[in-house]
């Protein structure tokens, strides 16, 4: 095994950046660093990882996603320069659909995040999707949906009108929600794309003590996808609200069945150091 890449963390400094939703009571800290990822995922590198098959070894690097939707924000995660930080994916914003974000792409960012939960399930309300993917494809870069359940069939007509863009969903399109049969049929819907990928990340309950809701969803995403359309994503540190980054390394590999060393590989990092041109 190369090591951990983590496809899916947040990084932000309130004193730098503004962050719209963010509010105390969240339990998140108000500032987060690279140095602080490192040392939660210390433990990683200073004993094994109990999981099946090849284990996923240290965390050698990480893919920050851009918390907010500010210019000021991208710019000041994309001029980051640190070893553990493999790229960064910007948030695209509907209301300027020209701007900043498509133009980051292919320069200093490795993909760009629609996240538009708040739209309409078809996703026509989100302005300049089709020729901002078209630009991204362009630019070699990677979209990626941050989506509810409902919308899945809307990414899925997105991904089919750009066969050429390669496109990743969030969290499964499913977060902390419920993997019922709805969800399931817009999952895989999404997965009949050949240019679909989707990350294991945000998916990791407080309430799932026995693992059965994440068991659940892991087993459909790999019936959908497949293992090497999968990526390893901890959505650091919102994950560290439900476990510590060691233990959440721990249920995503229990929920997985055992791996053969090329497929562990890929999961945990190698898939998206191709996927993202890293």
């Amino acid at each position: 095994m190369s090591g951990v890449l983590d496809a899916h963390i947040h990084l932000w400094e309130l004193d730098r950046v503004e962050l719209p939703w963010f509010r105390p009571g969240l339990g998140l800290p108000e500032t987060v660093r690279l140095a602080d990822l490192a040392a939660a995922a210390a433990p990683l590198a200073a004993s094994p990882t109990p999981v099946p098959g090849p284990g996923p070894g240290p965390l050698t690097g990480a893919i920050a996603v851009q918390a907010g939707a500010s210019r000021a924000e991208a710019l000041w995660l994309t001029g980051m320069c640190d070893p553990l930080l493999a790229g960064a994916v910007v948030q695209y914003d509907p209301a300027d659909p020209d701007g900043w974000a498509v133009s980051l792409v292919g320069g200093p960012a490795r993909g760009m995040r629609v996240a538009v939960p708040d739209r309409r399930a078809d996703l026509a309300d989100v302005a300049g999707l089709d020729a901002a993917c078209e630009r991204v494809a362009a630019a070699d870069g990677v979209v990626e949906f941050l989506v509810r359940a409902e919308q899945l069939d809307g990414v899925a007509a997105v991904l089919a009108r750009h066969p050429r863009t390669r496109f990743v969903l969030c969290h499964l399109g499913l977060g902390a929600g419920d993997p019922d049969v709805a969800w399931e049929r817009g999952l895989r819907a999404v997965a009949a794309l050949p240019n679909a990928w989707a990350k294991l990340s945000g998916i990791a309950t407080a309430g799932d003590q026995d693992g059965s809701r994440l068991r659940t969803a892991v087993d459909v995403a790999l019936d959908a996808f497949g293992i090497h359309r999968l990526l390893f994503g901890s959505d650091w540190p919102m994950s560290a609200r439900v476990a510590p980054y060691p233990e959440l390394v721990r249920r995503i590999g229990a929920a997985l069945p055992p791996l053969t060393a090329e497929a562990a590989q890929g999961f945990w990092g190698g898939t998206a150091r191709v996927l993202y041109r890293l």
